[in-house]
């Protein structure tokens, strides 16, 4: 059975019980044995103080992108400081009576999935304040072979954002362990960050076959397949497509009013690309872009995660949509409370400046950064 850092943590570290401790959590970070992490400390008799949120909030329900209020927590009476409304970093008297940090938030294995983002703000405060941060890690849903991350790899001086503040692969196959391992090592070297690592995990292995369950991380993520497809049609947030919000199946499908969508499903099959299939559908999506107009387009279905590039899948779904539409398909504005007037979302996305006319002119920097990735990962990999 796989057990979580939250189980190792709770299990060797009764010692610290006492200290006063912030936890920054969501209603998805579970015990292996189902128990809300929160609950379960408090249950181990450790001094939770108070709570922080990512975006989402702490109930993990919230709408994209939308602004996450302060607030006290349900299940536990703890106060709940938001880090998706006001601010991003918790503020230096959020943290000054408190001994230690935790972090327990599952994530996808994306970069422009914000939980990642939270950690590193995270982790810049606790390093101001010398304060002690544990990272309590957890599997990585895509797998975590670093040879296969794909890119592009983030430019910092023309993309950084909260939905990619430094530069990894798009698809980083890495724990947010690992990447605290990584971050503090490169950035931050006064950071006190002790990660406590997952137990029989083989990071080789899929989801299906690793021994744990995947838990819905966000409204939208739904699913194991879902999160699988989210690196390569998340990048449909950049232009005048519906992504399937606003349907059951938001990320494993796509369409807007004006696609023939057995002409695209026959040019996307013809493209035979690895681990993926699809179809054509119509639907009418409920809220987001298109909303109560019919939509045609496709429905995807992973068939082999193993050698599955979801990043790749996306651009050439891209490409194939400006060859066909090239009216239609346009930079879209997209708002979050990350990036209020919405503009340059695909850019932040993919990571590029200049992200639109570089993938239509097919001058995209490497996606195939695998062997790269895990050359500069090597002394930070804890499985």
């Amino acid at each position: 059975m796989v057990q979580m850092g939250i189980d190792r943590f709770i299990a060797g570290f009764e010692q610290q019980q006492a200290n006063r401790w912030g936890l920054v959590t969501n209603e998805v970070a579970l015990t292996s044995t189902g128990i809300r992490s929160r609950k379960a400390l408090l249950d181990a008799g450790f001094n939770l103080i108070r709570l922080f949120a990512p975006e989402h909030g702490v109930r993990a329900t919230g709408a994209d992108g939308a602004r996450q209020m302060d607030g006290i927590d349900a299940l536990t009476g703890l106060p709940v400081i938001s880090l998706y409304g006001d601010k991003m970093a918790p503020d230096p008297e959020d943290l000054v009576d408190l001994d230690a940090v935790l972090f327990d938030i599952p994530d996808v294995g994306c970069r422009f999935y914000t939980y990642l983002w939270t950690l590193t703000y995270v982790m810049e405060r606790c390093a101001s304040l010398q304060k002690p941060l544990y990272v309590l890690d957890r599997p990585n849903p895509l797998g975590g072979d670093p040879g296969r991350a794909e890119g592009p790899m983030l430019d910092e001086n023309y993309c950084s954002s909260f939905i990619g503040s430094w530069s990894i692969p798009l698809r980083h196959s890495c724990t947010l362990g690992e990447l605290a391992r990584y971050f503090a090592a490169t950035r931050l070297p006064d950071l006190n960050v002790k990660v406590i690592p997952v137990k029989n995990w083989n990071r080789l292995t899929t989801t299906a076959s690793s021994g744990w369950t995947f838990i819905p991380t966000s409204p939208a993520i739904r699913d194991i397949e879902t999160a699988l497809l989210y690196p390569g049609t998340g990048l449909l947030e950049g232009i005048f497509i519906n992504e399937g919000r606003g349907t059951d199946r938001p990320f494993t499908c796509c369409g807007a009013p004006w696609i023939n969508g057995e002409m695209l499903a026959n040019a996307f099959t013809a493209l035979n690309l690895p681990g993926v299939l699809c179809q054509s559908i119509h639907y009418i999506p409920d809220s987001s872009i298109y909303q109560g107009e019919t939509c045609h387009g496709l429905q995807f279905r992973v068939t082999d995660e193993i050698h599955f590039r979801p990043v790749r899948m996306g651009i050439e779904l891209i490409l194939l949509l400006m060859r066909f539409y090239p009216d239609q398909v346009l930079e879209r504005r997209y708002y979050t409370a990350a990036n209020p007037d919405g503009t340059r979302h695909l850019d932040k996305l993919l990571g590029i400046p200049e992200a639109f006319s570089t993938i239509s002119s097919n001058q995209l920097p490497p996606l195939d950064v695998g062997v790269e990735w895990k050359q500069i990962m090597a002394a930070h990999l804890l499985y």
